[in-house]
This record gives structure tokens, sequence and C-alpha cells, in this order.
């Protein structure tokens, strides 16, 4: 079970202006400014009282002018192809300000990883977040870590780097 959340009433207040935002918006599709409104006072709580919103979240509002964007109502959404790789482009209709997103089908965010999940990891310690899945992998096996590769691999306490790989990779 998680702890007790910080500022829970900010956070209530947060999702209930979200919330009412979307709710504007498919009742009346033409009160943008109410909608734009209600995002931007969330946007300005979330900042002063330095709250992490959800990255889903963050990607439904514009960043200029803070409208909630709707493909098809309030903004307009493309696939792309650069260098190899797919993007999503969303531009806002009211500001015209774009936000790209890289749309990869194997891409996972930092929060829905599962060494980011504290519940995930019972009867462990939880591991700090600075540190790569590579280590952390390594410390959840107990092997032990190759510092240096050009090392010779008859060093006590040392692998050769063939064992640096991480066990979800393939070579």
């Amino acid at each position: 079970m998680a702890g007790p959340v910080k500022d829970r009433e900010a956070l209530q207040r947060l999702s209930f202006l979200y919330q009412a935002a979307h709710c504007v918006l498919a009742q009346e599709p033409e009160n943008q400014a109410l909608a734009r409104f209600y995002c931007h006072t969330e946007r300005n709580i979330a900042k002063r009282l330095v709250l992490r919103r959800d990255p889903s979240v963050k990607r439904t509002l514009c960043r200029g002018c803070s409208s909630l964007l709707i493909p098809g109502l309030t903004c307009t959404q493309r696939q792309r192809r650069c260098k190899g790789q797919r993007w999503t482009v969303q531009t806002c209709l009211t500001c015209q300000r774009s936000q790209r997103f890289l749309n990869d089908p194997r891409h996972l965010l930092w929060g829905d990883r599962p060494e980011a999940q504290l519940g995930s990891q019972a009867g462990q310690a939880p591991q700090q977040s600075i540190i790569g899945p590579r280590i952390s992998a390594m410390l959840r096996s107990r092997t032990p870590v190759c510092t240096d590769p050009s090392s010779e691999p008859d060093a006590p306490g040392r692998l050769p780097p063939e064992h640096l790989q991480h066990p979800h990779t393939s070579v």
C-alpha cells in the first residue's frame, strides 16, 4: 500500500480542473475560452506548488496557450517520418504551436517501466532512479560489476564485458 500523498487536496483540485475542461469541451465545443482558463489555472497551481503532473496530462495541454489539445477540435494531429523514426506532431489551432512525440511502439515512459514501480519490487530496497536498467539488473542478481572493460577477466571480483549486457536485450 502506498504511503500518504503529499498535497492530496491540490492534486484533487488539479484533477477537477482538468476534468472540468474536458466536460466543457464535450458539452459545448465553441466554449474553448473557458476550457483554456481551467487548464491555465491548473498549470499555474501545479507550478506554484511544484507538483509533477502525469506525462499523459502534459501531452494533452498546449505549452503556449494552455488549451486542451483534442485532435480535430482544438489541434491537428499528423504522423511524420524523419530519419527512420515515426513522430506524432500535434499543432494547436489557437496559437499554432506544435509538439512532437516519438511514436515508437516499443518505447515506454519511465513511469510505466517495471523498475519504476515500487510495488513490483516487493522484498527489495527501492532502487534510485538515477541508475540505469543495466546496473539495477546487476544489483538484483548480485553480480559483480566490471568497471573497466579493458581489464583482464581474471582479476578478482571482475567479469568479462559480455556479462555487462542487460538481460532483456539481445546482441
